[in-house]
């Protein structure tokens, strides 16, 4: 078994070999072979329709470099940990990314990230110098100090806007991780990002190259703020994007949105149709037809037209059959242009979503930063979170019960918040990975005064919350059942209310790095690499958990 992560070309290449086995050459892709063999051209011109920056070929050889870390278990910060299938994962994004490429590959239903939106202020990991060994880019970030010991500090670097390479750097973070989040997804998964005007529409390029622009599905409006910002220096910035992707749309839909007392109040029955409440629709049409176009008379006498350019829906065989059933409107005097009656019980028991949402249906900001200060005793520990209600609206259209759902920018957990929240709702299980690097809290804030030294401490602590006082609100739901009649076991549910802290760590196991010392101390490293490839530092569980991880279980 090898001990590195699943590299994310290799299975593509095997499936390439086995189709076109002509466009290969010793093993290698021909790419003159290939285009031939695909029919093109191949002294095509170089001008073409393509997105390129600075450092994406680099970028290209971080996504394909495996990784040969692992993840520790961490039983202390768990809850269950032996009973639970939720997992929340401490470190780097990336390098969690290839270490779950194996054991996850093909079976997320859905991603939800709210990355860094690169506005200047915020900072993030990035590869900007690709010519450094590892060992020296673990010591610039921090991950390593000058003795070679593992630290926390300075992993994020701040993208200025004065920096010559402002967008290049935020799409050298975002596409490696896009593309391995691609891999975990199932063939009927999606993924929604959140993003703002800043790189919407650069993140919208690189998403139709990895994607496919055939596989967008929609970009969502959501309605952040409500009220408008007097200080802005132009306009009040009221919403952000969500990108909405499948990774094959034809093998997916979403699920319907449940019909609401609000948006049940459009029917009416204003002339006591025996069918029950309806609503009225237009009757005409943009597409013109000569056969469709024909006068209507009211009940009133009155002829009716189509306006000019537009015909009716129907055809006048089809018309006189709909006003025999009672079927067409031509308002309360009778003298009304005529519309179509559709009745609320004909309706399916959903309602097809919209690609705007306003506050008042998924929440705001406000509503989000409430959310934070009621769990944690009126303290805002961490900024700019989204409400749960605005996940539980992304998970209600494309998740069902015992799907995993992924967010490896988790930030304060609000995904995880909304996983356990809509499972209390609906009796399902669907189960969270979440990922946060273990960025340090600053010194002078609440959160750190108040005993928070990172911000996947604040996401793990925020997730027991949640645990603790959905079990509060389920013992005291079972007490008042109890006192009316019996509660069989089924009727109690089983929800999965905990969640196993993983860390991601270096190998339990020693990897061979070619030291250059002499011949005779090197013979000696070599031997004792084979005789004993653990390190002193390993333990039996991790060692289990490593081997289970890059097996593929």
């Amino acid at each position: 078994m090898k001990g590195t992560s699943l590299i994310p070309g290799e299975e593509k290449l095997e499936k390439l070999r086995e189709l076109l086995p002509e466009a290969f050459t010793e093993g290698r892709i021909d790419w003159e072979k290939l285009q031939a063999a695909l029919g093109r051209d191949i002294n095509f011109s170089n001008e073409r329709y393509v997105l390129n920056w600075a450092g994406k070929s680099d970028a290209f050889r971080v996504m394909q470099t495996p990784t040969t870390k692992t993840l520790v278990p961490v039983r202390e910060e768990s809850i269950d940990f032996d009973e639970t299938d939720n997992i929340f994962i401490e470190g780097e994004n990336l390098e969690a990314l290839k270490a779950l490429q194996k054991s996850y590959f093909n079976k997320v239903k859905m991603i939800y990230i709210d990355p860094p939106y690169n506005t200047g202020n915020d900072s993030f990991i990035y590869p900007d110098k690709f010519s450094e060994s590892r060992s020296e880019y673990q010591k610039r970030v921090g991950d390593k100090d000058e003795e070679g010991n593992l630290i926390r500090d300075g992993l994020f670097q701040r993208n200025s806007r004065e920096s010559g390479q402002f967008h290049s750097n935020w799409l050298n973070m975002m596409y490696p991780r896009l593309y391995l989040a691609r891999n975990l997804l199932r063939p009927d998964g999606v993924v929604f990002v959140s993003i703002d005007d800043h790189e919407g529409h650069n993140l919208r390029l690189i998403m139709d190259e990895i994607f496919g622009e055939e596989n967008f599905v929609a970009n969502i409006v959501w309605e952040k703020k409500f009220s408008p910002q007097n200080d802005a220096k132009w306009f009040s910035d009221n919403h952000d994007h969500i990108l909405l992707y499948a990774k094959d749309k034809m093998n997916w839909h979403p699920f319907k949105l449940k019909r609401t007392e609000r948006s049940n109040r459009r029917f009416t029955n204003i002339d006591n149709d025996p069918r029950g409440p309806w609503t009225s629709s237009d009757l005409t049409v943009k597409t013109y037809n000569e056969k469709y176009d024909y006068p209507v008379t009211t009940p009133s006498g009155k002829k009716i037209w189509p306006t000019k350019g537009r015909c009716w829906s129907v055809p006048q065989e089809r018309f006189d059959v709909l006003i025999s059933d009672k079927r067409i409107w031509f308002g309360k005097d009778g003298d009304n242009v005529p519309r179509y009656k559709t009745f609320l019980n004909e309706i399916e028991n959903g309602i097809v979503p919209l690609t705007i949402w306003g506050h008042k249906e998924v929440g705001h900001n406000q509503e989000a930063r409430q959310e934070i200060k009621k769990l944690f005793q009126d303290n805002a520990y961490f900024d700019g979170p989204k409400p749960s209600r605005l996940i539980e609206r992304m998970l209600s259209l494309s998740t069902s019960n015992n799907d995993i759902i992924m967010d490896f920018f988790a930030g304060s957990c609000t995904t995880a918040h909304a996983v356990l929240e809509l499972n209390r709702k609906d009796k399902a299980n669907r189960r969270f990975i979440m990922v946060q690097l273990p960025e340090l809290c600053p010194e002078k804030s609440e959160a750190f005064k108040a005993g928070y030294r990172t911000i996947a401490d604040i996401g793990k602590d925020r997730i027991r919350r949640v645990i603790h006082r959905i079990r509060q609100e389920n013992n005291k739901a079972e007490k008042d059942k109890k006192l009316l009649r019996f509660v069989s076991k089924n009727e109690q549910g089983s929800q999965d209310l905990g969640f196993r802290v993983f860390r991601l760590e270096q190998s339990n196991f020693k990897q061979w790095q070619g030291l250059k010392t002499k011949e005779r101390a090197e013979i000696k490293t070599l031997l004792d690499f084979i005789v004993d490839p653990v390190k002193d530092s390993a333990d039996l569980e991790s060692m289990v958990y490593e081997i289970l991880l890059k097996s593929g279980k």
